[in-house]
């Protein structure tokens, strides 16, 4: 196969992220006998296993970059890819290459059938992942859980370091004691040889991750913690305190506060792993150069662009505190919002600001999960807000752009989908 003949071979699959993105059978199972017929590879290499409902990227990228600097090969696995399915799975740091990836994904299409089983879209991208970590004889992968943890399919790995970053409104009806539901499937990847990092402060939930039986639990605000925090041009400078020490005067090139949370768990999971503190040096360097491509990522200046893949109300939240704390905008506020089935379309409309915008254009992402852009606009025009309806997303950037004054802000929400859609539109407004 070449790069073409490997998506078409995918796409044949069931893919549950364009569909309902639901737990299929409650059961590893059928991972379990997919890389069974590999040889099992995840069992090559030492495992960073990363969960939490917002904040998984960018937490994974900054541990990346840690190990990376300290010397290590550096498999790593993330979901979903912003504009190419290549992103996913990378080593330090850069993406698997067209002809790696058709390789791969050609063997799996000769080992799968001897499994017995018919994976899906995201069963065999993961077994292809932890496949060409293990030819490659990477020293660690750091791996992103796609849904939840217990059931997913990366939770065939035995994670040395098990993260949790947060616990939030995603993937649930609300009905009950979700908090609790929710915790207790990303406690799923806790395993009794993991040591488990644990972001989340709710003191009612650390009992639920505590319950796995880990050898060793750091958890946020007790073991860990974001000691100071303050804006700085293009980013954050950050203090972080661990049990091996404190690391001070850390410059991060990330917007958000969120983001600074996300660098003391990055932080404490590098240490756990090492069992030891890590060079002040190293941090500098290592978060100096970090990217966090469609979160909060600043695309343009005049007019301040910014693409924020939020896609659930913790995360819409997050994005809209972030610009109105760190930006100062002289000029118009301008939303392009598209979001997937599932969401309370009003809740995120009310977490992103958007009553106090002066245009929301409403676009529809490119998913079956998608919610009409219509649907969008007519909770936007009924909150007063002055709105536009445009489907396609690349249409609905340039139209925002063209629309903008030098002082004015956009900013494109509510998907990832929309995300990578909106930085492949401007990528071509620039060429």
């Amino acid at each position: 196969m070449d790069h073409t003949e490997a998506l078409r071979f995918l796409d044949r699959h069931i893919n549950l992220e364009a569909t309902a993105g639901a737990i299929r059978g409650l059961s590893l199972d059928q991972m379990s006998s997919l890389v069974s017929v590999l040889g099992d590879p995840q069992n090559s290499f030492r495992v960073i296993h990363i969960t939490g409902t917002n904040g998984k990227g960018s937490t994974a990228r900054m541990i990346t970059s840690l190990l990376v600097e300290s010397g290590l090969s550096v498999g790593s696995y993330s979901s979903p890819h912003l504009q190419r399915i290549n992103e996913r799975i990378a080593w330090n740091g850069e993406p698997i290459g067209d002809d790696e990836f058709a390789r791969v994904i050609t063997e799996l299409a000769r080992l799968a059938p001897l499994s017995g089983t018919e994976p899906s879209y995201f069963e065999l991208l993961t077994a292809g992942a932890l496949l060409w970590f293990a030819e490659n004889a990477v020293d660690v992968a750091v791996v992103e859980v796609g849904l939840l943890g217990r059931y997913d399919a990366t939770n065939v790995c035995e994670a040395d370091v098990a993260v949790v970053t947060n616990v939030g409104k995603d993937h649930t009806d609300g009905v009950g004691d979700w908090r609790q539901a929710i915790a207790s499937e990303k406690a799923g990847i806790i395993k009794p040889q993991s040591f488990a990092v644990i972001g989340e402060t709710d003191p009612t939930l650390v009992p639920v991750f505590a319950a796995e039986g880990a050898r060793a639990m750091w958890t946020r605000g007790i073991d860990f913690d974001l000691i100071a925090d303050q804006t700085a041009v293009g980013g954050h400078l950050i203090d972080v305190r661990t049990p091996h020490g404190r690391h001070e005067d850390i410059f991060l090139p990330l917007h958000g506060r969120h983001q600074a949370l996300n660098a003391s768990c990055a932080v404490a999971a590098v240490e756990a792993f090492f069992d030891r503190p890590l060079d002040a040096d190293l941090v500098r360097d290592a978060f100096g150069s970090v990217v966090s491509p469609g979160r909060f990522e600043v695309v343009a200046h005049a007019p301040l662009v910014i693409i924020d893949g939020a896609h659930n109300p913790q995360g819409a939240a997050a994005a809209s505190r972030t610009l109105e704390d760190e930006f100062d905008i002289l000029g118009r506020r301008i939303l392009v919002v598209g979001m997937l089935g599932g969401r309370d379309v009003a809740e995120m409309l009310d977490q992103l600001d958007a009553r106090r915008a002066d245009l929301v254009i409403a676009c529809t992402p490119d998913s079956p999960r998608a919610v009409p852009a219509s649907d969008v606009a007519a909770v936007a025009r009924a909150m007063g807000v002055l709105t536009e309806t445009i489907d396609d997303v690349g249409t609905a950037v340039a139209r925002a752009i063209a629309v903008s004054t030098d002082v004015d802000a956009v900013l494109i929400a509510g998907s990832l989908y929309v995300a990578g859609a909106a930085r492949t539109a401007i990528e071509s407004l620039r060429s």
